[in-house]
């Protein structure tokens, strides 16, 4: 089972008419509504299942600037001022802390990567820097290695996923926005070439926009409407130890282990170089746009087999009674993959001794959207007025969420955008101007 989620009360009566229905109940989704409410907007969220149910909850919880593709530059610098600014603007704690993230050099080559990262940063690398000695050994109290250096930022933080989107839905509702639990979005409406609402398990919604943040159920709620979205599910995997006396703080990186302390004293535990791939009819569909990465991080995706027929983004036929594939699959609760996670936190207790002993308290799984070139889509469709897209984050929308959601909610009231939208043109997959992922890690 996936983590424990803060609860969000449901109840509210499902309208027939809304100026904007948004699909889906992750960070994107409930920060878009926020800030749609907060400007008189009536705002429907529908989800499916229950908010933050699928990779909102399911993620390391890092919020960082560094490291992060450039075009994803000016975005993730609104967002971290939104997250230091988080308890007044939703009026409660979800743990984010300032306490900086290290990427781990073992040798050489990766000190030259992480330095090219900087380089290429510009203005935007801000505070992050190369550091080593004793400078690195003071963020790394009990470390019984020696690492060659490491890519810092001081004002990256931490949050805690499992909180975050929860208090951003119930502070959305606060301002007036509708958010519909248990309520799956079988389709969308169309009427003179635009969008004209949803049809959701209880009903229709008539609505003028609709705003897909549906996370790994974007691309198959798109296809309905024959907007072609490249977008594929990969399977990630974490584990949570209990509470650790002493340890290092903040975040860090690198080959063989990836790990986060919680607010509540334990550390989030991963491994951070492979994800796994259930190959589906969506792998054929695109796999010409994922050809290219594909090929250069091929070392890092494991490929599994046998849901191509049953799976949830699978062929398998609908029976009576069953509802929508929505309905039948309300929570992606995917297992975990167990050895990678004990090898990652063996590997971290080589360096920690002091996390020996601690119980492992829970193992999730969860289903990264990710794309072709690793950048969200965040963007009106030209071909089908109405119609928002914000989705495919590939691994990195937890700590972009809140300023993701406020770009959809300028996008959808076409005011001045928080930030330059080019970059996550949904276009570009049609018209060819995406570029490859530059992503560090």
């Amino acid at each position: 089972m996936g983590p424990s989620v803060d609860p969000v009360p449901a109840g509210d009566i499902q309208p027939k008419i809304a100026d904007v229905v948004i699909v889906g109940g992750g960070i994107i989704g409930v920060s878009a509504a926020l800030f749609l409410a907060r400007k008189g907007i009536s705002v429907v969220v529908c989800e499916k299942g229950h908010v933050a149910g699928e990779q909102s909850s399911r993620n390391w919880g890092w919020c960082r600037r560094m490291g992060r593709d450039p075009r994803e530059l000016p975005l993730i610098v609104e967002a971290l001022k939104m997250w230091g600014g988080i308890e007044e603007l939703v009026g409660e704690d979800v743990g984010f802390r300032r306490t900086g993230i290290l990427y781990l050099c073992q040798d050489e080559s990766d000190v030259e990567h992480h330095a090219e990262w900087v380089r290429r940063a510009g203005d935007y690398a801000l505070d992050s820097k190369m550091i080593e000695g004793r400078a690195l050994a003071d963020l790394m109290p009990g470390a019984h290695k020696t690492f060659r250096a490491a890519l810092h930022t001081p004002s990256d933080g931490r949050a805690e996923p499992q909180k975050a989107a929860p208090a951003i839905a119930r502070a959305a509702q606060r301002a007036g926005a509708r958010i519909l639990l248990r309520c799956a979005v079988r389709e969308i409406e169309t009427e003179a070439g635009r969008v004209s609402g949803v049809v959701t398990e209880n009903g229709p919604i008539r609505a003028s926009t609709v705003v897909v943040a549906g996370g790994a159920w974007s691309s198959h709620l798109c296809r309905s409407v024959g907007i072609r979205l490249p977008q594929l599910a990969v399977r990630s995997s974490v584990m949570r130890t209990g509470p650790v006396e002493g340890g290092p703080d903040g975040a860090a990186w690198t080959e063989g282990f990836a790990y986060r302390k919680r607010l509540d004293g334990g550390y989030t535990i991963a491994d951070g170089t492979i994800s796994y791939h259930h190959v589906n009819p969506d792998s054929f569909r695109y796999f010409t746009d994922f050809l290219p990465i594909l090929s250069r991080e091929w070392r890092s995706i494991g490929l599994r087999f046998g849901d191509f027929l049953g799976g949830p983004f699978g062929l398998s036929p609908r029976l009576e009674g069953e509802g929508s594939v929505y309905e039948r699959h309300r929570t992606l609760d995917p297992e975990p993959a167990v050895a990678p996670l004990e090898a990652a936190r063996a590997n971290m207790e080589k360096v920690f001794p002091v996390l020996k002993g601690v119980p492992t308290l829970q193992r999730w799984a969860g289903f990264i959207d990710a794309t072709p070139d690793a950048v969200p889509v965040i963007s009106p469709v030209k071909s089908l007025p109405g119609l928002v897209i914000a989705t495919g984050f590939s691994g990195h929308g937890f700590g972009i969420g809140p300023a993701a959601g406020r770009l959809a909610a300028d996008l959808v009231m076409g005011n001045a955008p928080l930030v330059d939208p080019q970059a996550f043109r949904y276009e570009r997959f049609i018209d060819g101007t995406r570029h490859r992922p530059t992503t560090g890690v």
